[in-house]
């Protein structure tokens, strides 16, 4: 009987204590998973009947979705029918806008990298920046969907953002006038005087890797086969498509892992490896990256860093580690979910961390320091003639002289890329001919 009665009791307390009971069975997460959207269904109804205004359903279900998406990461999101076509249409590199890529950062909209070419470009909006007002309105409170709308509109028409940048105290305000924003995924181009073929890649669409056959192609005919190497810009690209990133890391290894994804669940890993064949035959690369390289742009360097294939120049790159997944909603547009995080072939997660560069190369400028005293021994008191030297010799001396106090040449318009050929140069210098 005692032991029946401690057992009663036992189950009374039991029962009786919130914290006794299991939250780890499936009909209790049902249950507060039932609560919570009974929850959502109170509040649905309270706007729908008191908010000041009258609200449609549409925004108010889309709107809700939106908010749970975006507040698990910067790059989750709802993508409405609008936004999901210019989003198929931006893969395809042909769309309106301001040729800016942005992303949410502690509220506030941080532009990631502006496209070449394009009016974010072209403005001098850099890397970094923050956008705190578009055409006079805050961005605080906005998501970043709701921001990227408002800057999009017709082609031709204007709009104002207002500028934090970094070093910078005061707000710099922009007036850019929207466009259709076709994108050149690969420009490239022959330095005959250097022999060196120089590929910029401006984002990963869904053209990137042919256009990137076709620059090594025309390169090696514009020198005969004989470029001493190659410079992979990849500065300002915000990234793109991941299958083009793996295709273009591809051209360049001959074998090994070229990138791994890792989602919540191990089963899910993915690994991509390379093919042989390498289009530039072993040739040196250098590749140039800057805190704009993002994403898809990551994946390449840390690739070619991995493997030594090359040499990563300029600063730290952006730190986009995670792999986002477009899944389609039936007529209702699609949602953007970060789904995995990818890693370089060492196994090293570049999220919030970023692509370190081999040999840092900050922007910079360089200028000549005028002077007009050069120290000879010519220009001592008595000092003896050549009597090799012809005797006009000392006029064309002194023309020379003054020609150097001039400075008549142009200072170099790309630091990076000229230091980054300078490497190229040293590489392809010491390289053992077996390599080749």
């Amino acid at each position: 009987m005692k032991n029946k009665l401690l057992t009663t009791a036992f189950l009374t307390a039991f029962l009786a204590s919130p914290a006794a009971f299991s939250a780890d069975t499936p009909a209790d997460k049902n249950a507060d998973t039932y609560r919570l959207l009974a929850l959502f269904g109170d509040v649905f109804e309270k706007v729908r009947k008191d908010y000041v205004e009258e609200v449609t359903d549409k925004k108010l279900v889309e709107s809700a979705i939106n908010g749970m998406l975006s507040s698990l990461d910067p790059h989750s999101g709802y993508l409405n029918d609008d936004s999901f076509k210019d989003m198929q249409v931006q893969t395809k590199g042909e769309f309106g806008g301001l040729g800016i890529e942005v992303t949410m950062d502690s509220g506030w909209v941080k532009v990631v990298s502006p496209i070449d070419d394009t009016p974010a470009h072209k403005a001098g909006i850099k890397p970094g920046d923050y956008i705190t007002h578009i055409d006079g309105t805050a961005v605080m409170g906005l998501s970043l969907n709701e921001a990227v709308d408002k800057m999009r509109g017709k082609p031709g028409t204007d709009i104002k953002l207002t500028i934090r940048r970094k070093a910078n105290p005061d707000a710099i305000d922009f007036t850019l006038t929207r466009a259709i924003i076709k994108i050149k995924p690969v420009r490239y181009e022959v330095r005959e005087d250097d022999k060196v073929g120089y590929i910029r890649i401006n984002t990963f669409s869904e053209k990137t890797t042919e256009s990137v056959k076709k620059a090594v192609k025309d390169i090696s005919k514009g020198l005969d086969g004989k470029p001493i190497g190659y410079i992979i810009d990849l500065r300002n690209n915000p990234g793109g498509l991941l299958d083009q990133a793996v295709a273009v890391s591809d051209l360049f290894l001959e074998s090994g892992e070229i990138v791994s994804t890792r989602s919540r669940n191990p089963e899910d890993t993915m690994r991509f490896n390379a093919k042989p064949g390498d289009i530039a035959d072993n040739l040196p690369i250098v590749v140039l990256i800057n805190d704009g390289s993002a994403s898809a742009s990551e994946i390449v360097a840390g690739a070619l860093q991995d493997h030594k294939r090359a040499v990563i120049a300029g600063t730290k790159s952006f730190g986009k580690g995670s792999v986002q997944t477009i899944i389609p909603i039936v007529n209702h547009g699609a949602i953007r979910i970060t789904t995995a995080r990818y890693y370089t072939p060492s196994g090293v997660s570049i999220q919030a961390k970023g692509i370190e560069p081999d040999i840092e190369i900050k922007p910079a400028k360089l200028e000549e320091i005028a002077y007009n005293d050069i120290r000879s021994e010519s220009e001592l008191p008595k000092a003896l003639s050549n009597d090799s030297q012809p005797k006009n010799k000392s006029a064309k001396n002194k023309k020379a002289k003054d020609a150097f106090t001039k400075f008549d040449q142009p200072a170099p318009q790309d630091y990076q890329l000229d230091r980054a050929i300078d490497i190229l140069k040293g590489i392809s210098v010491y390289q053992k001919p077996t390599d080749k």
